[in-house]
C-alpha cells in the first residue's frame, strides 16, 4: 500500500545570509523520513520558500525543527524586504497530498503549535484549517501589520486588527526580548497553493503595482473626497497579489498567491498580467514559480498555449515556454512538479 503523504512549505524570513538557510534547512534533513524538495531563497524578498515532505509524523517533526533552528537563527529586529511578513517562520504550512485530510493536517498544524510553545515563548498563530476563528483564516488577515505592528498589537495600543485577529492563539502574547527577536510565527493547514511572479519590465514597480490591485481578489479600496470607502471586485478568483520592486533583477514583479489553480489556472493569471501591462505599455518578460507547482495545473496551461498535443511531457514543455518560466530564472520541471520530485525523492 501506498504511504500517506504530506507536504510542508515554510517561509522563512532569511532570504541573504544562505549559511544561516542551510543550517535551517539541515534541521529537516536531519529528521528521518522528512524529505526535503526545494530550496528557494529570494535576495530581495529576504526570504526563502523550503519544501519537505514525507510521512505525517516526520513532516510534523521537521516542521518543529525548521521553527527552532529559525527562532534560534534569525531576529526579525534587523530584517529588511520586499515581502510581507510577521516573524522568522512567517507561514508553516501542511498540505495533505495523499491519504491524509485536511482535519488530520489541521492537527499536525496544531500539534506543532503546542510543541513550539513548551520549549519557546513566542508568539504564535494558527491559520488555514487549522484557525481557531473565522476572521483568522487567510494568513493576510494575521499579517495585517506585520512585524513593526506586532509591538502594538501585543501591548494593547492602536492596531489595524480587531479583537479577533489581535491575539496570538498561543505563546508569548506579551512584547518581550524573545519576541521582539522572533516576531510572529503563523502555523495552519491548507490545499495546495501556488506561488506565482509574473515578470514586469520596469524598475520602479508602477505597473506592476497597479496590475496587482486590479488582478487580485480583493480589488482595490476607492475613497470619496468625504472620506467614504468602497472596493471593486478584482479581475481573478481565488488570488492574493501586489507588485514589488526587484532591484538585484533590475525589473518587477506582480506577485500572486494562487489559492485554487483549478479556479485560477497558472495561464490565466499570466495572461491577465500581460493584457495589462501591455494596455499601460510595459512587457512581461516571462514568469517564475515558486516552490512546487501540482503536475496538473502544469498540463493545464501547456494544453491552453498547444491545444494539440497530449502527451504529458511536451505538455509540459508547452506550459514552461508559454510562461516564459526560463526567461529571468529557471524551471527544472524533476524538482519543481509536485508529483515528479516525489517520483524521484519520496519512496512509495
Amino acid at each position: 500500500m501506498k504511504k500517506p503523504l504530506v507536504e510542508c512549505v515554510p517561509n522563512i524570513s532569511e532570504g541573504r545570509d544562505l549559511e544561516a538557510v542551510e543550517r535551517i534547512v539541515d534541521a529537516v534533513r536531519a529528521i528521518d523520513g522528512c524529505t526535503v524538495l526545494g530550496v528557494e531563497p529570494d535576495h530581495d524578498y529576504n526570504r526563502t520558500v523550503i519544501t519537505f515532505a514525507g510521512e505525517p509524523e516526520p513532516v510534523m517533526k521537521g516542521a518543529l525543527a525548521l521553527i527552532l533552528k529559525s527562532i534560534d537563527e534569525l531576529d526579525m529586529r534587523t530584517h529588511k524586504g520586499e515581502h510581507p511578513r510577521l516573524g522568522v517562520v512567517d507561514v508553516c504550512p501542511f498540505v495533505p497530498l495523499r491519504d491524509v485530510t485536511m482535519d488530520e493536517a489541521a492537527s499536525l498544524a496544531r500539534q506543532t503549535m503546542d510543541e513550539v510553545s513548551k520549549v519557546k515563548e513566542v508568539p504564535l498563530f494558527l491559520y488555514g484549517a487549522a484557525a481557531t476563528h473565522d476572521d483568522r483564516f487567510l494568513l493576510s488577515a494575521l499579517r495585517k501589520g506585520e512585524y513593526e505592528g506586532l509591538e502594538a498589537r501585543l501591548t494593547g495600543k492602536e492596531s489595524p486588527h480587531s479583537d479577533s485577529t489581535r491575539f496570538p492563539d498561543a505563546g508569548s502574547i506579551e512584547w518581550t526580548e524573545m519576541a521582539s527577536k522572533s516576531g510572529g510565527i503563523t502555523i495552519g493547514a491548507r490545499s495546495i497553493l501556488v506561488a506565482y511572479n509574473v515578470n514586469i519590465d520596469e524598475t520602479d514597480a508602477k505597473t506592476a503595482k497597479k496590475i496587482g490591485s486590479i488582478v487580485r481578489s480583493s480589488g482595490r479600496l476607492l475613497k470619496s473626497d468625504a472620506g467614504v470607502k468602497i472596493r471593486t471586485n478584482g479581475m481573478l478568483p481565488m488570488v492574493q497579489g501586489m507588485g514589488v520592486m526587484l532591484e538585484e533583477l533590475g525589473i518587477s514583479q506582480v506577485s500572486m498567491n494562487l489559492r485554487d489553480v483549478s479556479q485560477c489556472p497558472l495561464h490565466l493569471a499570466y495572461m491577465a498580467c500581460k493584457s495589462v501591462a501591455n494596455d499601460h505599455n510595459v512587457d512581461v518578460i516571462g514568469s517564475e514559480i515558486v516552490g512546487l507547482v501540482p503536475l496538473s495545473a502544469m498540463l493545464q496551461s501547456g494544453a491552453y498555449f498547444s491545444p494539440e498535443e497530449s502527451e504529458e511531457e511536451r505538455l509540459v514543455e508547452a506550459a514552461i515556454e508559454g510562461l516564459g518560466l526560463n526567461e529571468r530564472h529557471h524551471f527544472d520541471p524533476r524538482k519543481g512538479i509536485i508529483e515528479w520530485a516525489l517520483r524521484g525523492e519520496v519512496s512509495e
